[in-house]
């Protein structure tokens, strides 16, 4: 339909995911573009949900007429596998009829949450300090661990960036999630994990950001099994 549309960024050309596609097909980054808009297409007007049922990486690049495109896309996050479907990642954030009112929802969300941090900062302090006014008796060497399990979701919420890090004991709560990473972070995986994520508009705090971690190592160290 004429109105029908999908989200794409105005400098997705230069986006570290379409150089690492770019590079890895040997291939011109608008001819990578122009693939991803076919894929997302072909998802939008096929998919309720984000799943295409039936497709296989070769159908998609068969019907995009670029071979090795899906494979592309599932190494850098773009796209996953599911038994006999194919996965966009993050397809209600992105297509749809309301993807457009969602995009400005959280464009407005985004602005007030700005405009308010500085207040936020402020209150966070002045009840920082009427705790300690209370509670002047607190051992400060309580159990971390403990703390943190009681303000997992109170934490401050941040985007992913170069430096972040998991915590020193992050293969030994992963155990505690049923997410166990026995033999703890490679360089490599932590580096894929926060070049995905750096280019995304999540915001999450340290916990939820190390459950992520541990899932994104579970998975690809069973897909290379």
């Amino acid at each position: 339909m004429a109105g029908d549309w999908i989200k794409m960024r105005a400098d997705l050309h230069t986006h570290p995911k379409v150089v690492r596609m770019a590079s890895a097909l040997k291939a011109d980054r608008l001819r990578i573009v122009g693939g991803l808009h076919s894929a997302w297409c072909l998802f939008d007007v096929h998919s309720i949900d984000g799943f295409l049922d039936g497709y296989s990486a070769d159908t998609l690049d068969d019907l995009i007429g670029f071979p090795g495109f899906s494979r592309a896309m599932m190494a850098v996050g773009w796209l996953e596998e599911n038994g006999e479907s194919l996965v966009m990642p993050r397809f209600e954030s992105h297509n749809g009829q309301s993807a457009k009112r969602r995009a400005q929802d959280a464009d407005r969300k985004r602005n007030v949450r700005k405009a308010s941090a500085s207040e936020a900062d402020k209150k966070r302090t002045r009840e920082e300090k009427r705790r300690e006014d209370i509670k002047p008796h607190i051992n400060p060497t309580h159990n971390a661990r403990a703390k943190n399990s009681v303000d997992n979701f109170s934490e401050e919420q941040f985007a992913m960036s170069d430096e972040w890090k998991p915590d020193p004991d992050f293969a030994e709560q992963s155990k505690e999630w049923g997410t166990p990473v026995d033999r703890g972070v490679r360089k490599t995986e932590l580096t894929a994990f926060i070049d995905f994520w750096k280019c995304e508009d999540v915001m999450l705090n340290q916990y939820q950001w190390q459950q992520k971690l541990a899932r994104h190592i579970l998975r690809i160290r069973s897909d290379g099994a």
